[in-house]
């Protein structure tokens, strides 16, 4: 076989890069790679400011690879309902995340909220989502997963990753499971440092990796050392695509994102690319969530992964097959149902799920005006800053006598104080502030969005299941006895 040039090797490496990009057009240093075969993009909420919006701009960018004679594009996002979601970024997700619907704990509905939200991500041309979460969330302290999973039961986890995968297919939506083998068991963010999950191999079989067999599209490798697998995270391990494929799996294999410090500490982004590629994974998220240069991350994947194929580092057909797999993930056209009627399914659905998951202990009501005393210390960076969906909610029903941080802002008799947690046990600093407002006002109505497992002790008390819009409604509903 000819030696490839580097026109051909660039093109080889463009077939397995998912990228990020800034703005709402294509940016001129993606121009190249969209007439050169690029695999796919990933959107986020500086992509996604409304619905019609990210229609256009995907619209945009697969007319840039149809003029240039190129496969469709993967059109991808981070879109798992509840705290995490980028499509409905700026008013909040329609659906209460994955642990609600977990908490409930009724497949068909879980099916209906994902074949609702599916329809939404369709319209706006997606063809992939990167979800749902396949973690087993076995430890209250994990600081990023904990309500983007089902649960903490393996089976339950299955069940509902299943009818999650089944109703995104239903409106021709791809699926990704994440994070494999799984990253429930950890107590580091790995968009901060390395997890390590030191469990025997048989629990991790047993516990953490039985839920990916649950039927998803594609698999997403985890920024996790397994210490008797090796030293190396399952992203850039060849154990992990080993025993993905050993579970019978054969869709693609996308990796976490790159640019996280769990691997950008330890490889730039060049070699990181290289090294999953030569683990087996398929198609390379290039996103790069810690603030760091989209372009200057994809040139220099870029430059890695064609300098890997001309010195034989890389061997060119293993990225043609990937290249295969990964046009699976490509091609569903955009809904042509109504954007009000697909929205109003989805609000429907999400609402239900919302209602039936959010708990109390105690007697919760209270009297307005409500001044709500966000407590959360450490923001989630998986889901991204956002307002407090709570205090919005309240305002907009005319409850809320105002929003304040911590614990110690000055409050009224006649004001109601409600506390809002998410990892008060696993923060210290989160702790500290519900513990000192609650000695000041034993009155207060705490609101955990965090999981069940890991909620704090108080008199009254409200598990929302999320901080999302839908869970902050069915909380204020409680609150104000709607």
């Amino acid at each position: 076989m000819a030696a490839l040039d580097d026109e051909e090797a660039r093109r080889l490496a463009y077939g397995v890069l998912l990228a990020q990009f800034p703005g709402l057009s294509i940016p001129p240093w993606l121009q190249p790679a969209l007439a050169g075969g690029l695999a796919g993009i990933i959107v986020y909420g500086e992509n996604t400011p409304d619905v019609e919006t990210t229609r256009l701009l995907v619209a945009e960018f697969q007319e840039a690879v149809r003029a240039a004679g190129q496969p469709p594009l993967i059109v991808t996002a981070d879109e798992e309902g509840g705290d995490v979601t980028r499509l409905q970024y700026v008013e909040g997700s329609s659906l209460p995340g994955n642990a609600a619907l977990g908490d409930v704990d009724d497949v068909s509905l879980t099916r209906r909220c994902a074949a609702a939200y599916g329809a939404l991500l369709a319209y706006a041309g997606l063809t992939l989502t990167i979800g749902p979460c396949l973690d087993v969330a076995s430890e209250p302290l994990n600081p990023v997963i904990g309500v983007r999973a089902f649960g903490s039961d393996t089976d339950l986890v299955a069940r509902h990753g299943a009818a999650f995968a089944a109703g995104l297919r239903e409106s021709g939506i791809r699926s990704c499971g994440k994070h494999f083998p799984g990253h429930g068991a950890t107590r580091t963010d790995s968009h901060l440092a390395l997890p390590v999950l030191d469990v025997p191999l048989v629990l991790l079989a047993q516990r953490d990796e039985a839920p990916f067999t649950c039927g998803v599209d594609a698999i997403m490798t985890a920024h996790v050392v397994v210490p008797e697998l090796g030293p190396d995270p399952a992203t850039l391990s060849a154990w992990s695509t080993q025993r993905i494929r050993a579970l019978g799996i054969t869709g693609p294999i996308i990796t976490d994102a790159l640019g996280m410090r769990a691997v950008a500490d330890l490889y730039d982004m060049g070699e990181a690319s290289v090294r999953a590629l030569e683990a087996g994974a398929d198609l390379l998220c290039l996103d790069s969530p810690t603030g760091r240069d989209p372009q200057a991350d994809f040139e220099t994947a870029v430059a890695g992964v064609t300098a890997a194929i001309l010195s034989g580092r890389l061997e060119p057909d293993a990225l043609r097959a990937s290249h295969q797999r990964n046009l699976a993930l490509t091609g569903t056209p955009a809904s042509t149902a109504a954007l009000a009627d697909i929205l109003a399914e989805l609000e429907v659905a999400g609402h239900e799920a919302a209602v039936r998951a959010v708990r109390t202990a105690g007697f919760v009501r209270c009297d307005p005006p409500v001044i709500v005393a966000d407590l959360r210390h450490r923001v989630s960076i998986a889901a991204g800053p956002a307002p407090l969906a709570l205090a919005q909610v309240l305002e907009r029903r005319g409850a809320l006598a105002r929003l304040v941080r911590g614990s110690h802002a000055a409050m009224d008799a006649a004001e109601t104080p409600v506390a809002v947690v998410r990892e008060p046990l696993a923060d210290a600093a989160e702790g500290e502030a519900l513990s000192a407002l609650l000695a000041r006002r034993p009155d207060t109505v705490v609101v955990h969005t965090g999981t069940a497992d890991a909620a704090p002790e108080a008199e009254r008390l409200i598990y929302a299941h999320g901080a999302g819009r839908v869970n902050a409604e069915a909380v204020a509903d409680l609150l104000l006895a709607v």
